[in-house]
């Protein structure tokens, strides 16, 4: 199945400021998955080009006074991203900066007939001006990248 953008409702729990989020979710026909090992494959298997991008933007945001939270040395995301909570059915990563607050929740439930539906919600609360304009930079990108990384639900290792 292809990813599909869903629903975010606002105010969420684990960012209640936030002003802006999206979600996308897949359909999991093949296995059952708690949010943790969900969370693992989708960020642990991201591919080169996202790689790539997210190493030429930890290159690029210190000069404009960013930090960069993403340390791209290591093969995997979930390891370069701060967990913050993990249980079965939702494991949340995120950091809060000068600039933004961000939170990635990867989250798993039941689906129609026997399968499982997949998650991923991003929420933001931006801080500032620069926050804000770092936002609208990032969320081209991002609608390209999360719709990919969730693809690699079908790839298991």
């Amino acid at each position: 199945m292809r990813p599909r953008r869903a629903t975010v409702r606002l105010p969420n729990a684990w960012l209640p400021g936030a002003d802006w989020a999206d979600r996308y979710e897949v359909l999991v026909l093949s296995e059952r998955m708690t949010a943790a090992e969900a969370a693992w494959r989708v960020l642990g298997s991201a591919p080169r080009w996202v790689r790539n991008l997210l190493c030429f933007r930890n290159r690029l945001v210190p000069l404009i006074g960013l930090n960069a939270t993403a340390d791209t040395r290591h093969s995997d995301l979930v390891a370069s991203l701060p967990l913050m909570h993990s249980d079965d059915s939702q494991t949340v990563f995120g950091y809060d900066d000068h600039h933004l607050l961000f939170r990635l929740v990867v989250d798993v439930r039941e689906g129609p007939a026997d399968s499982q539906v997949v998650g991923m919600t991003t929420l933001v609360r931006r801080r500032s001006l620069l926050g804000r304009l770092y936002l609208a930079a990032a969320i081209p990108f991002h609608k390209a990248i999360i719709p990919s990384l969730l693809t690699a639900i079908e790839r298991p290792d």
